[in-house]
């Protein structure tokens, strides 16, 4: 993600990071130079004089732009409903250690490297392994080192077999719940609180896989693909009659806005990617880490990430 004050004056125009004129720059640049060639032709191929009104354009931009904009809200609705639910995941594993660390009794302090031997400890340590897990999952990422960190070494087999490791390290809290109960260290109506926050845990990680999963329908994206295309490469035709030696650049302008909005869904539309207007989630597992190792008693702790060249990952 991109984090930087909004720029002002002409450094808005120079800007390229963050921008999606480095993804269209290729397709952008063909099209201003047939727009070039078309104005030094005078609209003809090959002794050919192609003539278009403006009405053609004028009747399909509008409703193009209208369902550009559409797709570009949908993106965006994707990508906001995917920040809602990381958001989600800090507040309930802030409510999880809260509950772990207040209502499970041991008669001990808390020791934050006694996994092994304080419950309390071991569920706060899985769920930091269960964010890291869900990043990587979304991702398609491995790291296993990272996550053996937060797990009980017996636990590690049965995860790394796992298709679904945030499911897997979800079931081992879930386990300790359960011995919570058997050992009577916990009321049961206070570990039914407990188990509704795993729950809603587990729900907010299966809305982002729905996210991930369930794409903005290719065929949609085929068709405001292909007709923006068409319709700026058809562009210059349409103007050179009347706009003439200024064709290439309104033509520039024009094809910038449409590309741009069509590569702008694409981009987003997939909010837990490795671009740079994806969302960061390396920066929330770090917060939610940082969180609950101070929960934890832990002094010596990581510092949060920082954007590098204004790029938040």
């Amino acid at each position: 993600m991109i984090v930087r004050d909004r720029p002002s004056g002409l450094r808005l125009f120079l800007l390229l990071r963050g921008s999606i004129l480095q993804r269209i720059r290729w397709t952008l640049l063909f099209n201003t130079l047939l727009a070039t060639v078309v104005t030094l032709a005078h609209g003809s191929l090959f002794t050919f004089k192609i003539t278009l009104t403006p009405i053609p354009f004028t009747l399909m931009g509008l409703p193009l732009a209208i369902f550009l904009g559409f797709r570009n809200t949908t993106a965006y609705d994707r990508y906001w409903e995917g920040r809602k639910l990381w958001g989600d995941l800090v507040l309930r594993t802030r409510n999880l250690s809260r509950q772990c660390l207040s209502l499970i009794e041991l008669n001990q302090p808390v020791d934050p490297l006694d996994r092994a031997g304080d419950v309390r400890v071991r569920m706060v340590h899985r769920a930091i392994a269960f964010v890291h897990a869900l990043r990587l999952h979304l991702r398609a990422q491995s790291d296993d080192a990272l996550l053996q960190r937060w797990l009980p070494a017996e636990d590690w087999p049965r995860v790394a077999q796992s298709s679904q490791r945030p499911d897997a390290i979800m079931q081992g809290m879930g386990q300790d719940l359960a011995l919570c109960l058997r050992e009577r260290r916990i009321d049961p109506c206070l570990a039914a609180g407990i188990d509704a926050t795993l729950s809603a845990m587990t729900a907010s990680a299966a809305s982002c896989e729905r996210i991930r999963n369930t794409p903005v329908p290719f065929s949609y994206t085929l068709l405001l693909h292909r007709t923006a295309y068409l319709y700026c490469f058809l562009l210059p035709f349409g103007l050179v009659d009347t706009t003439g030696f200024m064709t290439p650049f309104v033509v520039a302008i024009v094809a910038y806005t449409f590309f741009g909005l069509d590569a702008l869904g694409d981009e987003i539309e997939e909010p837990f990617g490795l671009e740079s207007n994806d969302l960061p989630l390396d920066t929330l597992c770090r917060a939610i880490e940082i969180n609950l190792r101070e929960a934890l008693g832990e002094r010596d702790l990581p510092a949060p990430l920082l954007p590098v060249d204004y790029l938040l990952t």
